[in-house]
């Protein structure tokens, strides 16, 4: 097994290639937890380049032998997990971590179970299918997170406000990615939606369709900022710097989704992203805001925010939270 400083090291480069906006907001926490945070983003990476074949978030590549692909990333993280070397850095950081962190087979198993689903090509029918996907494939991430920040594994409301976190991001992911995951042959909005507009899934990026499109975006996006209030509520309960991280997070990636509302039909003109003043003035924001916050741990989950417990296996946390 590597030596955990090199591999800390290993999984900063990963960090810092793969989510810029993450590798800043992470700075903002304790060393230690630090470092735990960019072990277990390095394997959440290998997993995701593993399952699409690409490399730190690129283009898609030739998507043939993809349930090997998933087969290995069981093997991989099933070694890790038994503290085994892995023979490849990411899965022996997931290794340290879990060691340190508690984290068992039923956490890492809700991840891996959202690459199974687009391994098969599955879309969503409906808006639970869509939440359960956001869950899968990132609030199963955030309640990793919230883990490795020291949350209680049997404090099950702040679990489920971490997990309301990653729903926010892939919310904001989902709308921005649209064409591009069109593209790809994926589509991520509820087959019901498109049937209610009258929209064929092949055609969905038509120009006639635009109006109908920006409408469901806006849809997409008004919920994800419901989740990302429901997180805050959580986040209010960490250790001030871990929080003033997360809240960083929670506004760079939550200003995404609010760009892609506001530019409406021009949202897929560019990949919208962040700037660097915009970052450093949400950095500064979100500082503010846990120096704050406290409060926020009165407040109970938005209406329509329902508690999913976690490790549930594909298509049963989330599905039922909304």
């Amino acid at each position: 097994m590597p030596p955990r400083s090199a591999l800390v090291e290993a999984a900063y480069g990963s960090i810092r290639r793969g989510s810029k906006s993450f590798a800043t907001a992470s700075q903002l926490m304790g060393r230690e937890v630090r470092e735990r945070v960019w072990m277990l983003y390095a394997w959440c990476r290998a997993c995701d380049d593993l399952a699409d074949a690409q490399d730190h978030g690129g283009a898609l590549g030739d998507q043939t032998g993809a349930d090997g692909r998933l087969n290995e990333i069981r093997r991989l993280t099933a070694l890790a997990l038994a503290g085994r070397e892995a023979g490849r850095e990411a899965f022996d950081c997931l290794g340290v971590v879990a060691a340190e962190c508690g984290i068992g087979a039923v956490h890492t198993g809700d991840v891996i179970a959202g690459f199974a689903l687009d391994t098969n090509g599955w879309h969503p029918r409906t808006e639970r299918d869509m939440l359960a996907y956001c869950y899968h494939v990132a609030g199963a991430v955030g309640v990793l997170m919230a883990l490795v920040m020291g949350v209680d594994r049997e404090d099950a409301d702040t679990l489920n406000r971490a997990s309301d976190l990653g729903i926010a991001f892939q919310l904001g992911n989902i709308a921005r990615d649209i064409a591009e995951d069109h593209a790809a042959g994926r589509i991520y909005l509820p087959a019901q939606w498109l049937e209610e507009a009258g929209i064929a899934p092949e055609a969905l990026m038509a120009a006639e369709h635009r109006e109908a499109l920006v409408a469901m975006v806006a849809r997409l996006c008004a919920m994800a900022g419901r989740y990302e209030a429901s997180a805050r509520v959580g986040a209010a309960r960490l250790p001030l710097r871990s929080q003033w991280s997360v809240l960083a997070a929670a506004g760079i990636y939550g200003a995404i989704a609010r760009k892609v509302a506001t530019k409406r039909a021009r949202a897929w003109d560019a990949r919208v992203t962040t700037s660097k003043p915009e970052k450093l003035g949400l950095l500064l924001r979100a500082g503010a805001q846990a120096a704050k916050a406290r409060w926020l741990g009165i407040a109970p989950h938005p209406a329509d925010v329902a508690p999913v417990p976690y490790g549930r296996g594909v298509l049963a946390g989330a599905v039922a939270r909304v």
